[in-house]
């Protein structure tokens, strides 16, 4: 799947983008709010992520780009993740830091929303942050998502523990 906005273009990562994912990524303040990521990341890291199988039927993972007058920019990355449920998934994103505060993870987020809700016609989606990350709950808020009230435990390999995260629920 493919999705362009007004800044944006988001699509799957390929081969040829492993440099530009492990420059944008590659950051111990990015790396401890994404959940399940290896730390310190690596060359190959990025690597492995884009070159892994990847069925036909699998939900979007993207790679946002923000479109400019020359090449584009490699500024993040969003993917719907498979959950217990059907008809449900969970929205993940990351934005590089130089790119923090200049809205594209809910650009990003809208466009992979109304893919959930149109294209996959998926009943349901979650997400969730660390308390530390209150700006993460921000985007979710503006995308339509309502806190749970529930928490659950995501693995940290920066902090090296599991840590609370706060849940939330979007009615796609």
């Amino acid at each position: 799947m493919f999705a362009r906005t007004e800044r944006l273009l988001l699509r799957p990562g390929w081969g040829e983008d492993a440099p530009a994912l492990f420059t944008a990524i590659a950051d111990e303040a990015i790396i401890d709010k994404l959940p399940g990521t290896s730390w310190p990341y690596k060359a190959e890291d990025a690597e492995a992520f884009l070159l892994r199988d990847r069925a036909p039927d699998d939900l979007p993972e993207l790679l946002i780009y923000a479109r400019t007058r020359g090449a584009p920019k490699l500024v993040g990355g969003i993917a719907l993740r498979e959950t217990e449920g059907e008809e449900s998934a969970e929205l993940d994103y990351w934005i590089a830091r130089p790119c923090w505060g200049l809205g594209f993870a809910t650009e990003a987020g809208q466009a992979v929303v109304g893919m959930a809700r149109h294209g996959l016609r998926l009943k349901s989606l979650r997400s969730g942050h660390f308390p530390d990350n209150p700006a993460s709950g921000r985007v979710l808020e503006k995308l339509g998502f309502v806190p749970t009230g529930e928490t659950e435990k995501r693995w940290s390999s920066v902090r090296g523990e599991e840590v609370d995260c706060l849940m939330y629920e979007h009615a796609a």
